[in-house]
């Protein structure tokens, strides 16, 4: 675990069997199905928010799993299957946002 992220399916499951998560971000384009309905059930049974992004190598991006060059910009990104929040951090508006969309999904 990284920066309050569990990134990739192993952690991510370990992660939500144990109900550590906030939330989780989900790759709708992973090639293994069975992967995908057990996070997705992982979520359901445990009560946790789920985003799915259609495109694997910008959830690596968001993920950190990549090199970033002198200008800031992301180089040799890591395709991600899913990342699973378990620590907030410090208080954001961005975090309200999310916060504030979830109560209002439910």
């Amino acid at each position: 675990m990284h920066d309050g992220l569990a990134r990739g399916l192993r952690e991510a499951s370990k992660a939500l069997d144990r109900r550590q998560a906030h939330m989780c971000v989900l790759n709708e384009a992973c090639e293994e199905e069975a992967y995908k309905k057990l996070v997705i059930a992982l979520c359901s049974e445990h009560n946790i928010p789920l985003i799915k992004v259609p495109d694997g190598k910008e959830l690596g991006e968001w993920a950190g799993l990549c090199v970033l060059d002198r200008e800031g910009n992301a180089r040799k990104v890591v395709n991600c299957s899913c990342v699973v929040v378990k620590d907030w951090g410090e208080e954001s508006q961005e975090r309200s946002i999310l916060l504030n969309y979830f109560q209002s999904e439910q």
